[in-house]
């Protein structure tokens, strides 16, 4: 199965915008409440090409490259979770959209849960799909540093797959067009500069500014849905939970037989519950 045939029997557009002066990538398909999805570090808008059908059944889904990532601008600076939620603002004012439902993937859910804490009245409600290194373990954050650097310095086939199997619990899931996919946008000219902006926060000082703490997360006042997997490489289910108690009233659920792309390896359980918990929330 080829994302092409994923996307096939779909009505989709895929176009850029401008955000605020930053070119962006969007892919957008359905109809409904405006639900956007963001992805990981290193990602891109083909994270999330298993699920666009399904979804845009229920919702209008708006996929975006984040800034400095994909074939969005990178602008050469560091890309704290600040800089990626001006990003955020800026494609929603560029849509017109007033109030978004929200979802996000490892770093992608650290933005997700930052911009629902410092931007409130956008969020109707917000998903957290194994969000980014949550205890923030020394071990991880250089791990993840090393292989992206890697990856896009050292742009070839293996480099590349091994970058991606790190993600999954079922390693055959990742395909070899999945691969090309994330070599093409490795190897654009821009990128190799990039990167190091993209791994800024693998470093515990610029880290601390943004680290996870009831301080801001506590300032979360929509429906939170925290997802994790029993097989995520950044952090056990227990440390995950942690989150749970930061965060008003939020829900927590796992995901079995997936690593940190859940929405990639279990595409009909990850899909079923976005619309449940998103369902709950959408309309006027």
């Amino acid at each position: 199965m080829t994302i092409w045939n994923e996307l096939a029997a779909t009505e989709f557009k895929l176009y850029y915008l401008n955000a605020n002066g930053i070119k962006t990538r969007v892919l957008e398909a359905g109809q409904g409440d405006p639900l956007i999805l963001l992805h990981g570090t290193g990602g891109h808008i083909e994270a999330y090409a298993r699920n666009v059908k399904g979804l845009s059944q229920y919702f209008r889904v708006i996929v975006i490259d984040m800034v400095g990532h994909g074939y969005t601008d990178k602008p050469d600076r560091p890309y704290g979770i600040d800089v990626y939620s001006e990003h955020l603002l800026g494609v929603i004012q560029a849509l017109g959209l007033k109030k978004v439902l929200l979802s996000g993937e490892s770093l992608g859910g650290w933005v997700a849960a930052w911009f629902t804490a410092h931007y409130p009245g956008y969020v109707k409600a917000l998903m957290l799909n194994t969000p980014g290194n949550v205890n923030s373990k020394p071990e991880v954050m250089q791990r993840l540093k090393e292989s992206t650097i890697k990856a896009v310095i050292e742009a070839n086939y293996e480099n590349v797959k091994k970058r991606l199997e790190w993600l999954m619990y079922d390693k055959s899931q990742v395909t070899d067009e999945l691969v090309q996919i994330r070599y093409n946008i490795y190897t654009q000219p821009e990128y190799k500069r990039a990167v190091y902006n993209i791994v800024y926060l693998q470093e515990m000082e610029p880290r601390k500014k943004f680290i996870w703490d009831p301080s801001w997360c506590s300032k979360i006042d929509v429906p939170t849905l925290i997802c994790w997997t029993d097989h995520d490489p950044t952090a056990t289910v227990e440390e995950g939970q942690v989150i749970k108690e930061m965060i008003p009233h939020s829900e927590f659920i796992v995901i079995e037989g997936a690593g940190h792309w859940p929405q990639w390896e279990k595409v009909e359980e990850f899909n079923k519950v976005t619309i449940e918990f998103f369902k709950k929330y959408s309309g006027d």
